[in-house]
């Protein structure tokens, strides 16, 4: 009775099991009825909501149940995935496990006998096919490795020696490895005294000294001094470690032999002479012209471009290189030629050339043996000055006392005229473009190497197309890298004169020029046929009766007096020029950004506030407020102009008043920084700079480009005062105002420029911790980044035997940073991002060693091995090896040059 009253019940009886598991079993047939009159869709929606809500060990014993009754298909990754993950996978497997997989099937075989596989393990031992695979030959690379392994000759050093002679001087078995012998026990010496000092300072040292910060200030006065028979022993360690690591300095090959086989040929001034002296072809038509350009001169790509055809030209870089190195790459680049002249285009001023990083040419370090020598050696590829030779130096040396005598000095050691733009013109580089010294040939010396158009647009606009450069370089060097860097640095400024659409501008230069030169022929004429007139004829016939020499003195001091006092006020009309000039871009700033910004702040429709436009602009607005006042000052002066009248303490007055430029200097990053974040933050602004940005207006400039007026005036004050002094004579009464007030602008120049330096040194910096993963910080007083080196780090399969022999394995590839007091050294690796067409480096910090610890040691070139070198630190070392020749060269004389100067400071 109970049975059946509970059949179609939904109860379930729990406590009485065989009424559950008959119940169960009817539910169960049910469901399983159901289930076979459902659709297909009903069934799926049924199963998913069954598994919805089972458990995780109910799950799996569904997974169980259909591994258990359902096989799962095995295929063959290589046919599945696409083919350049599978050869990435086959990538990993050494040449004897490629050669076991080719034997598994035949698309393993098609796979692991690619070239993209066999290439880089025959590139790693120097094994290069001697021809260029055909696109439908197969499997050369494999062939290649498999025929130089099986042809290996396993030979002892005398074997070697008999069969291939040796790359180094004839040296007995004993002698060489009684040198390593006693190389290692110096070393062994060096770091069991450091291990003895560390042990002898941890003995004294008081336990109250716990390495915490408030011990720093307790162990100056507790902790007591180290016995004298302990600081001599850490003297003698001192004494030890730097006499090594100079030996290793001089046991580096020389410029002549530095790969063991005089690839470096020294080429003297008599060596010189004596090539040339039966040459008749030789001539003075015959002969090139060679430029040579810094990388620090601004947008030096357009320059690069601007040069005429058939103008030999080397870009080299101003960091990184010694003069030894620059000579280098000069002669390599003339290749054993003479030249008619030489341009070298550097960064400078009127009293120093800007040579390279730390080499400063001026009248203080001429005569030093390491400058006098590369002096020497340059005028050597010139022709003489009989010949028409010349060195033409495009820095404005012209407008200063010290520069002439630097010029005057420079001629009399190398025997060669030099000349240089005098630097009255101011301007962005507007120096070049002015008078030159002393011109004993036809054309000026910009004509000779430049394309005038091109140049007189570059000098212009230098200091905004640096900017704009900036990031050209940063996304156009990958793609050149392979390239030489005035091929790379030609097309980059083609590239750019190309966007700027130059070539209707560049047409309407030259007729004006034309009409320019027109011009001043016509004043020419008027000038000399006024003189003529004015000349009194009684002079004439008193001076006639005297004697023709002393007549001839006296036109000559004439001359001089009218010419001095002519190039004086020439100095000062361009003086008041170009200050109206600067006056007129700050005037700018104010009327353009600075006037409507403040009358929108309080008409209620702000754009942006108080504090962010005080933060800005207040700097620029007092600055143009002192420069009106100087320019009212100079105007004034200049109405009534004479050769007696003084500019000095006009120039005195202004330098008693420069506190308001230092402001606007400290400043300056402050302010780029919240003009960039008010950009990026209030879409009002973004919208007021886009409409007054880069206008008629503003001279095609835009609010940051302009705010660069500033930095660049004091070098045009000082060249200028410069100019001024050199025409004033010396019982002149604006002479000593002249050089006080040269002192104290170079005085404040010299605190701009070292900001400027310390702000480009700390953000590159900043800019290698950033992009080095793991680096520690870089950030230190006095340091700066002297060179970077790509190299390849080696293995050496076996050190037993002599270098000519040794085999050497490709490891990874490292990047150096070698620094003024350290060397850092970090892996370099690729990474690809998708749908970018240049692949990305990423570097991983290995360490750091000081210089004055670091060991250098040269790997002769041999069968095996090119331009390679041992780095030795206190706990590890380095087998490196360059891609190139003259990259090995570069390195090791820049590093042998830092190493030098840190040890002596």
């Amino acid at each position: 009775m109970e049975c059946f009253h509970t059949r179609f019940s939904t109860w379930t009886p729990f406590g009485n099991k065989s009424l559950n598991r008959q119940l169960f079993q009817e539910r169960v047939a049910l469901i399983s009825h159901w289930f076979d009159l459902w659709t297909n869709k009903q069934r799926q929606e049924f199963l998913f909501t069954i598994f919805l809500r089972c458990t995780k060990s109910q799950l799996r014993f569904v997974q169980d149940w259909f591994s258990e009754r359902t096989q799962v298909a095995k295929v063959d990754f290589s046919t599945v995935l696409p083919r350049f993950i599978s050869l990435y996978i086959f990538s990993f497997l050494n040449p004897k496990d490629l050669c076991a997989a080719a034997q598994v099937s035949w698309p393993w075989k098609f796979l692991t006998e690619q070239d993209c596989l066999w290439m880089p393990k025959c590139i790693r031992f120097g094994w290069f096919l001697p021809y260029t695979p055909t696109d439908h030959e197969y499997g050369a690379w494999k062939h290649h490795y498999i025929a130089c392994v099986s042809s290996l000759d396993w030979l002892i050093p005398r074997e070697a020696t008999a069969i291939y002679g040796t790359l180094n001087e004839p040296k007995a078995e004993d002698e060489e490895l009684q040198e390593r012998q006693r190389e290692k026990g110096l070393r062994k010496i060096i770091w069991e005294k450091i291990l003895l000092r560390k042990k002898e300072l941890f003995k004294v040292r008081p336990p109250w000294v716990s390495g915490t910060r408030c011990s720093g200030s307790l162990k100056s006065k507790c902790q007591p001094r180290l016995s004298q028979a302990l600081r001599d022993r850490v003297g003698l360690q001192e004494a030890l470690e730097k006499q090594l690591v100079l030996a290793s300095l001089e046991a580096l090959p020389k410029r002549s032999n530095v790969s063991g086989s005089h690839s470096y040929p020294l080429l003297l001034k008599k060596a010189w002479h004596g090539v040339h002296k039966y040459d008749d072809s030789s001539s003075y038509a015959s002969q090139p012209h060679f430029l040579l350009i810094s990388s620090r001169i601004p947008a030096f790509e357009m320059v690069v471009d601007s040069i005429k055809a058939g103008i030999i030209s080397v870009v080299y870089e101003h960091g990184g290189l010694t003069l030894e190195s620059l000579l280098y790459l000069i002669e390599k680049a003339l290749d054993g030629q003479r030249v008619q002249s030489m341009g070298i285009f550097s960064d400078g001023d009127s009293q120093e050339i800007n040579l390279l990083q730390g080499y400063k040419i001026g009248i203080k370090n001429l005569l030093r043996p390491e400058v006098r020598d590369f002096w020497e050696k340059l005028g050597s590829y010139v022709a003489p000055e009989e010949e028409g030779g010349h060195v033409d130096l495009f820095v404005p040396l012209g407008a200063s006392e010290a520069g002439m005598e630097v010029l005057s000095q420079l001629s009399q050691l190398t025997g060669t005229f030099f000349t240089a733009p005098t630097g009255i013109a101011t301007g962005s580089y507007q120096h070049i473009l002015s008078e030159w010294l002393g011109r004993p040939w036809e054309r000026a010396p910009c004509s000779i190497y430049f394309s005038d158009s091109k140049l007189q647009t570059w000098a212009s606009l230098t200091d905004f197309l640096e900017d704009t450069l900036k990031s050209v370089r940063k996304q156009l060097s990958p793609l050149f890298k392979e390239l030489q860097k005035n091929v790379s640095a030609r097309i980059i400024g083609q590239f750019t004169f190309d966007n700027m659409s130059m070539a209707n501008i560049l047409n309407n230069q030259e007729i004006t020029q034309t009409l320019a030169d027109g011009l001043m022929e016509l004043s020419k004429d008027n000038s000399e046929r006024n003189v003529l007139e004015d000349n009194p004829q009684d002079t004439k016939s008193s001076l006639s009766k005297n004697d023709p020499d002393l007549e001839m003195l006296v036109k000559l001091e004439r001359k001089l007096q009218v010419d001095s006092a002519e190039k004086r006020s020439r100095v000062v009309r361009e003086l008041l020029q170009s200050e109206r000039k600067y006056v007129r871009m700050l005037e700018i700033v104010r009327d353009v950004y600075v006037t409507p910004l403040k009358a929108a702040l309080s008409s209620n429709r702000a754009i942006l506030s108080a504090a962010n436009l005080h933060i800005m602009f207040s700097d620029i607005v007092q600055v143009l407020s002192l420069n009106r006042q100087f320019l009212d000052n100079l105007r004034d002066r200049l109405q009534e102009w004479g050769p007696a009248h003084c500019v000095g303490e006009i120039f005195l007055k202004f330098g008693s008043q420069l506190n308001t430029y230092t402001n606007f200097f400290n400043n300056y990053p402050v302010v780029l920084r919240t003009m960039e974040k008010c950009r990026e933050m209030i879409p009002a602004f973004r919208a007021f700079l886009k409409r007054h940005d880069k206008t008629i207006v503003t001279k095609m400039l835009s609010l940051p480009e302009l705010l660069l007026y500033p930095s660049r005036r004091f070098e045009e004050y000082i060249n200028l005062l410069y100019a001024l002094r050199l025409h004033t004579p010396a019982e002149h009464v604006d002479r000593g105002h002249l050089t006080t007030a040269i002192d104290q602008l170079k005085k404040y120049k010299s605190h701009i420029d070292q900001m400027k330096q310390n702000i480009s040194m700390k953000d590159q910096l900043s800019e290698i911790q950033r992009i080095v993963c793991g680096c520690p910080t870089l950030s230190e007083e006095n340091r700066y980044l002297i060179r970077v080196q790509d190299v390849a780090q080696l293995h050496c399969c076996d050190e037993a035997i002599s270098f000519s022999l040794r085999l050497y394995e490709h490891t990874r590839d490292l990047r150096l940073f070698l620094f003024n007091d350290a060397l850092l050294v970090s892996s370099r690796g690729t990474s690809h991002t998708p749908f970018e067409r240049t692949s990305k480096a990423t570097y991983q910090f290995i360490a750091s060693v000081a210089l004055h610890r670091l060991l250098v040691e040269d790997i002769p070139d041999s069968k095996y091995i090119k331009n390679a070198f041992i780095l030795h630190g206190p706990k590890r070392e380095w087998i490196c090896a360059t891609e190139a020749e003259d990259d090995k060269f570069l390195w090791l004389s820049v590093l042998q040059s830092a190493i030098k100067r840190s040890m002596e400071k």
